[in-house]
């Protein structure tokens, strides 16, 4: 009898709690404006008060639906990047490079405050270049958002998680040779993964596109087609050790490149985008340890600092030469405040490659990104309704 009830609990826990977290964030956004995605991660950290990761231990595939659910967003990331714009303007590309690059250094100077090996602090510095680009994509489109500072947000945030993920496999790689002396070995881990991951993107970003041109799509046909391919890429750079991440992100980039086009009623994929990316804050934010939590709130405020002052500096220091004012240099920076889906995604990925630290990695950031996540999406909802680029 004890055991058909844990059975059942396990079987309602994650759809119970999904249902709570839209009806929230319904709620809270019909009345206070709240971004959805914040209410999505508070339910999500109350389910990891009450062990919801543990009651569904034994559910299968919930990781795989959580890169699925990133994939899809960043596939729509990559594919609201013009690539022609950094050919127009290239101090939007060296913007994106010198805050990328500032952003590491400065995190990891300040990260000596963390109890941490040299390698876990170059792993802190990794993550946070990354921007979230499920945060800034839902916000953006939830708020309809569209204008200078909303394209180059998600142009900056494109470049950022590239950035972010060149720097980890790089740091990783380092780790993998001062452990095993391998240099083969290391190379294979950081370096191939970079690079296979964008090709393989790539690749189905020139043959998909060119198979639906042979025949007449409708356009929820080609919501469809794209779907089913950023299921196929997680899938396949899973089984290959590759990254869905960055695959998604490069095959939404070419795909655009290639001239077919969705329309704008189809991002986010629509009902199912909508549900997965609930799926994804609620699963994120149930993974955070609580004692970790509370134990690094004070550290991570001041690596939010850091990481903030970075990017607001050099957008503003930036601004007039990339043909912005100082006040949308401001905005931008401030934009790119949410973080830790995109972050926790990719440690999860290196400790399953084998990275034995990143648990280590995930405790000592827990407070910053509890705080960038819940709070995060609110930042760049209000920065964008401050720059009057929302309806």
């Amino acid at each position: 009898m004890t055991q058909g009830w844990g059975f059942m609990l396990q079987s309602v826990a994650w759809p119970l709690v999904l249902l709570l977290a839209w009806w929230l964030g319904e709620r809270l956004h019909e009345h206070w404006r709240l971004p959805r995605v914040s209410s999505y991660v508070a339910v999500g950290l109350i389910g990891g008060m009450v062990n919801l990761s543990g009651l569904t231990s034994d559910v299968p595939g919930l990781p795989f639906l959580a890169n699925v659910a990133l994939s899809l967003v960043l596939f729509e990331l990559g594919y609201r990047i013009h690539l022609r714009w950094f050919r127009h303007n290239p101090w939007v590309l060296v913007h994106g490079v010198v805050e990328s690059a500032l952003t590491f250094a400065a995190v990891y100077w300040a990260s000596a405050w963390l109890d941490l090996s040299v390698e876990n602090r170059l792993i802190v510095a990794a993550l946070s270049v990354s921007a979230s680009p499920a945060g800034i994509v839902r916000v953006a489109n939830e708020m309809r958002s569209a204008g200078q500072v909303t394209e180059r947000v998600l142009h900056l945030c494109a470049i950022n998680c590239l950035m972010a993920v060149l720097a980890l496999k790089l740091v990783v790689g380092y780790w993998t040779l001062s452990t095993s002396g391998s240099l083969l070995q290391a190379a294979l881990g950081s370096v191939h993964v970079l690079i296979t991951s964008l090709a393989v993107g790539a690749a189905l970003g020139v043959l998909v596109p060119l198979l639906l041109r042979s025949r007449h799509t409708s356009e929820s046909g080609l919501a469809v087609a794209f779907g089913l391919t950023v299921v196929l890429l997680t899938a396949l750079s899973q089984g290959l050790m590759l990254s869905p991440l960055l695959a998604a992100l490069s095959f939404g980039v070419v795909a655009r490149e290639r001239r077919v086009y969705l329309t704008n009623a189809q991002r986010n994929f629509g009902t199912a985008g909508d549900a997965l990316t609930l799926f994804l804050f609620v699963y994120i934010a149930s993974l955070m340890s609580w004692p970790a939590v509370l134990g690094t709130l004070a550290v991570g405020l001041l690596l939010i600092a850091v990481r903030t002052l970075v990017k607001v500096g050099v957008s503003v220091a930036l601004a007039r030469v990339s043909g912005i004012t100082l006040r949308k240099g401001v905005f931008t920076g401030l934009a790119l405040t949410p973080m830790s889906a995109y972050a926790i995604l990719l440690l999860e990925q290196s400790r399953e490659q084998g990275f034995t630290p990143a648990p280590e990695v995930m405790a000592a950031m827990a407070g910053m990104m509890l705080l960038q996540e819940l709070l995060g999406p609110l930042v760049t909802q209000r920065t964008l309704m401050a720059a009057r680029e929302t309806t």
